[in-house]
């Protein structure tokens, strides 16, 4: 059904330990699902290195590092200073993935917060996009790049009101859209996605977190991002190849990515 299509996997965390025993495979199957472009994001200094490993040129997979707030006990102030090192000279596509997460306890809100301010600020120096994890921290995060601005990226696993997502429109940010809105009880989400800007829409994975309706309980994997297609055409009663146009168009004019 996608033979004939180009996908794009906006967010999938290939380098996570999850794939360590059939990581080709996985890419392979990605790439007979038409998915041949993935970004993959950063969550510590130490996942930095093997994300590089990864993303060998005409791979089809791009880099992205960051400092995610679910990971804070990780990081240290000295990472920052690495991470603008590994800007000057890995060249990613974007800053990420980075962000608040008021959702877990124990993570203090204001070290999330300066790690925060502190990357974004890195983005706007190397004028690279941003890749945002916001859970239970919508309304800051959106604050916080509209008080910095000059800023623009995607805030993946979007789970917001329409209010939100408008707001963030306004901006220029973009929605990753993934394996939520595959299941039915997620309908603000889906009349959300029904009727959103398709400029601002981007397929995503998450993989090997947040598997689709038809994978409960399984390990997520890139492939699946043809499936999420399907949901998403279906609900803007669109022809795929036009969503896999537009959504694919998307990812490489926001992360600069040439044809």
């Amino acid at each position: 059904m996608t033979a004939m299509l180009t996908l794009a996997d906006s967010h999938v965390h290939l380098d996570d330990a999850a794939f360590d025993v059939d990581r080709k495979a996985v890419i392979e199957r990605a790439r007979a699902a038409s998915v041949s472009l993935q970004v993959i994001p950063g969550v510590d200094a130490a996942s930095w290195p093997h994300i590089h490993a990864l993303c060998a040129p005409g791979s089809g997979l791009h880099p992205a590092y960051g400092m995610h707030p679910m990971f804070l006990p990780m990081h240290r102030p000295e990472h920052l200073a690495e991470l603008s090192h590994w800007l000057t000279t890995r060249r990613p596509v974007a800053v990420g993935e980075i962000g608040l997460d008021f959702h877990v306890e124990g993570l203090d809100v204001e070290d999330q917060r300066e790690y925060f301010r502190q990357q974004l600020a890195l983005a706007r120096e190397f004028d690279l996009p941003v890749i945002l994890h916001a859970r239970a921290a919508l309304d800051e995060v959106i604050a916080t790049l509209r008080r910095v601005g000059g800023l623009r990226g995607v805030v993946h696993s979007f789970a917001g009101s329409q209010q939100q997502a408008e707001q963030l429109w306004k901006l220029g940010f973009h929605l990753g859209i993934g394996g939520p809105v595959t299941y039915e009880r997620a309908q603000r989400l889906r009349r959300i996605v029904a009727n959103m800007p398709i400029d601002y829409l981007l397929l995503e994975s998450d993989a090997p977190d947040q598997p689709l309706s038809t994978h409960r309980g399984e390990r997520n994997e890139p492939a699946y991002v043809a499936e999420v297609l399907q949901h998403v055409a279906a609900l803007r009663g669109e022809p795929l190849e036009a969503v896999a146009s537009s959504t694919t168009a998307n990812v490489r004019r926001l992360f600069a990515i040439p044809e």
